[in-house]
């Protein structure tokens, strides 16, 4: 009888040790994280950060090469129409050598001969008119009297025409001779000289705004010399404002004018709604941070929600722009956590009375967290979620 008892017993432990054996060796069910297939509302967006812009924004030259006078107009300030905001004068002439100043001064000094030369040639026409004058009486008294032909007298007339014709022409040598000396004097002139010569308002140009609004930049602040043409400032109105984003042109392609997006991570709270008013009928090579050189196209969409939301938002301000490509309802849906990859195929991982079965399903469109299931799913099959290197076909599984 103890022997018996001793043989139960030691059998009892033998099962026992067997069974913790079974139970260390055996494979467990794996956790995991599970989640159902369903219907409702599938919203395919398109997303891309945009930046806000002035939908009218002018830019302000410089109208000709010369010194710009330090701009006292800030960023923010506002403007009328016609207001100066900047004033320039023309570049002074370079400071001139030795050399130059001496050949400036000869001929100045020769300019300054040849009045001299125009004024004795106009008092020597003078001197031949009025010699000339006195013949033409003395030869109309002894015409008169019959002691001169009429041809003698008329030969006196013609030489009196050609006198007062040199008299003119000695006349305008003169006033070409003084201008030449003026210009030769002029060109003498220092640029501390020419600094002092008339008024102060006579010396400027003075650059008024195109238009009312507020600066938004002031490229060019201290005073300097600018070319024709340099960007001083810009202007515009930001309570005026549109958004710009750039697509791929493949995205781009697949909406219109009219298209509904919201307006995300803007700085306040909530989302703002907006429209897209134009699609650029031009792409551009942009170069992304991969270094893939893409096909981008701008979009601009202006706000539907009214400004006292967004009034906070300035030029040039980063958002992210949500455009609506498609929103349907009643759609089935499988998270988009719960899918991978299969060769060529989309498959995911279903919940079978507690194992897992490789389940292959065709996708239609995708939303930011679900996609649309066509085949190979039904609704209210859960699925595992984020699958890891666990997980395979046909193993224990059990809500985590």
């Amino acid at each position: 009888m103890f022997r018996m008892i001793k043989a139960g017993m030691f059998a009892s432990v033998i099962i026992g040790i067997a069974g913790l054996g079974y139970f260390l060796l055996a494979p467990q069910p794996v956790a995991v994280d599970l989640a159902s297939v369903d219907r409702g509302k599938l919203e395919v967006t398109i997303d891309e950060e945009g930046e806000t812009q002035v939908k009218e924004i002018y830019r302000i030259s410089a109208p000709i090469t010369g010194k710009l006078e330090r701009v006292d107009i800030e960023i923010g300030d506002r403007v009328l129409a016609g207001q100066r905001i900047a004033r320039i004068r023309p570049v002074d002439p370079p400071i001139r050598d030795l050399r130059s100043r001496l050949e400036m001064s000869a001929t100045s000094k020769a300019a300054g001969a040849a009045v001299l030369l125009a004024e004795a040639q106009v008092r020597q026409a003078g001197s031949d008119l009025k010699f000339a004058k006195s013949d033409l009486a003395r030869a109309q008294t002894l015409a008169e009297k019959g002691v001169i032909s009429s041809r003698a007298r008329e030969e006196a007339e013609l030489n009196l025409s050609v006198k007062q014709a040199e008299v003119r022409k000695a006349e305008a040598g003169l006033e070409l001779r003084r201008r030449e000396f003026e210009s030769a004097r002029m060109r003498e002139l220092e640029p501390n000289q020419m600094q002092s010569q008339g008024a102060e308002d006579q010396c400027c140009i003075a650059i008024t705004a195109p238009s009312g609004g507020v600066v938004l930049k002031v490229l060019t602040e201290s005073e300097q010399v600018v070319q024709a043409g340099t960007t001083l400032l810009e202007t515009g109105d930001p309570h005026d404002l549109e958004i710009v984003v750039d697509l791929l042109s493949t995205d781009a392609v697949g909406i219109s004018s009219g298209t509904l997006a919201r307006i995300e991570d803007w700085g306040g709270d909530g989302f703002l709604e907006a429209r897209v008013r134009r699609i650029d009928p031009a792409a551009f090579t942009k170069v992304s941070a991969l270094g893939i050189e893409e096909q981008r196209v701008n979009v601009v969409l202006d706000f539907l929600t009214p400004p006292k939301k967004w009034r906070e938002l300035g030029h040039a301000f980063k958002v992210t722009v949500r455009i609506i490509k498609s929103d349907r309802n009643d759609v089935m849906r499988i998270p988009l956590g719960a899918l991978f990859r299969r060769d060529q195929s989309w498959a995911i991982y279903t919940n079978r009375d507690g194992r897992t079965k490789l389940t292959l399903v065709k996708l239609g469109k995708f939303s930011l967290t679900h996609a649309e299931a066509i085949e190979g799913v039904a609704p209210g099959d859960q699925v595992v979620m984020f699958p890891s290197d666990k997980i395979s076909d046909d193993i224990a599984i059990k809500q985590r």
